[in-house]
């Protein structure tokens, strides 16, 4: 039995087993390891600022804007149905803040989404830095399970990230606000949809994906979802494999190299933070079918071009939605 059926089968046994019962309320104060690190709440936050947009989105979808400060760091617009409640909320900026802005708005919690935003050499700061102004932090177990060897800012995994890791921060920040039972129920309707799709595309040996994040032109080499990372555990989920096998997480790679992987169906990034004129997956259509060498490969001669949002090939929330939205378009392909 493969791998992937037998996580499918995981997920529908848990999906199967109904509602689970009631999370007991938070004793403070609460310490919890994280990351290598000790952290204690002697009560609820109150003045969160969320670095990342999946730590953002993960307190909105727990119903606690009325405690956000502020976010920052956006590829993407919020979650429509996080909207409302995200506009009750300032973003400081939809790219890296500065230190500064974020100690503006007295947080007394931080939790960050990626090792750049709050990591050893973040552009924002360290762990450190907020710990000796005794205000606690929490780096999403997505981020500081990589394995950080020089190759790029972001790393690599030697084995495939999947939402476990999601599950567990999930819990832990619900457990920090105490909110367990609202994390409780968002875990499970993520491992139903999961399970659900497993169960829809089963195993494709054949069916490769090439995950297209950006380029600051057509000219560059272009940001890829690669490795073990998101992108991958996307393929998976849909049955498939990463037609980048490299060991970064986000590899850079000519087009040379991209039209050798030869994938099955190409997946072009809508990022939403108009950096480059290739963050729109508009652009990046137009070049696939216009460029006299990249459109005659095999993938976008037969219309295999699919969209998904740019934040679903980071660690998060929003890589399930990415599944979600590939898999809604593969449906309606002629695939090989």
């Amino acid at each position: 039995m493969s791998t992937k059926t037998l996580a499918a089968l995981g997920c529908l046994v848990t999906a199967a087993l109904g509602a689970p019962a009631v999370a007991a309320p938070t004793a403070y104060p609460l310490t919890l390891e994280n990351c290598g690190q000790q952290v204690t709440f002697d009560k609820a936050p109150e003045r969160a600022v969320a670095l990342g947009q999946n730590s953002a989105e993960i307190l909105l979808m727990l119903g606690l804007e009325d405690r956000m400060a502020a976010t920052a760091f956006w590829p993407n617009a919020v979650l429509p149905e996080l909207a409302e409640a995200n506009a009750k909320v300032e973003v400081l900026t939809v790219e890296f803040p500065t230190l500064e802005a974020v100690l503006a708005k007295q947080p007394d919690f931080v939790p960050a989404m990626l090792l750049t935003l709050m990591g050893p050499d973040s552009k924002v700061a360290k762990r450190e830095d907020f710990a000796a102004l005794d205000i606690p932090t929490y780096l999403s177990p997505s981020a500081c399970s990589t394995e950080m060897d020089g190759a790029d800012a972001y790393g690599s995994r030697d084995e495939l990230w999947t939402m476990d890791l999601l599950y567990k921060e999930i819990e832990e920040l619900a457990q920090i606000f105490d909110v367990a039972d609202r994390g409780t129920a968002l875990i499970e309707d993520f491992r139903s949809r999961e399970a659900a799709l497993r169960a829809e595309f089963g195993d494709r040996e054949d069916l490769t994906f090439l995950f297209w994040f950006s380029s600051p032109s057509p000219a560059d080499d272009a940001y890829l979802g690669g490795g073990h990372g998101p992108s991958s555990y996307i393929a998976d989920v849909l049955g498939g494999t990463n037609a980048i096998t490299t060991d970064a997480e986000w590899p850079t790679l000519g087009w040379e190299g991209i039209m050798a992987s030869d994938p099955t169906v190409f997946v072009a990034a809508q990022v939403d933070r108009n950096r480059w004129d290739l963050d729109k997956a508009e652009n990046k259509v137009a070049y696939l079918t216009t460029d006299p060498a990249v459109s005659q490969m095999q993938a976008v001669k037969a219309g295999r071009i699919v969209v998904m949002s740019g934040a679903a090939m980071n660690p998060s929330i929003r890589t399930l939605y990415g599944a979600e939205e590939v898999a809604e378009q593969i449906r309606t392909l002629e695939l090989p």
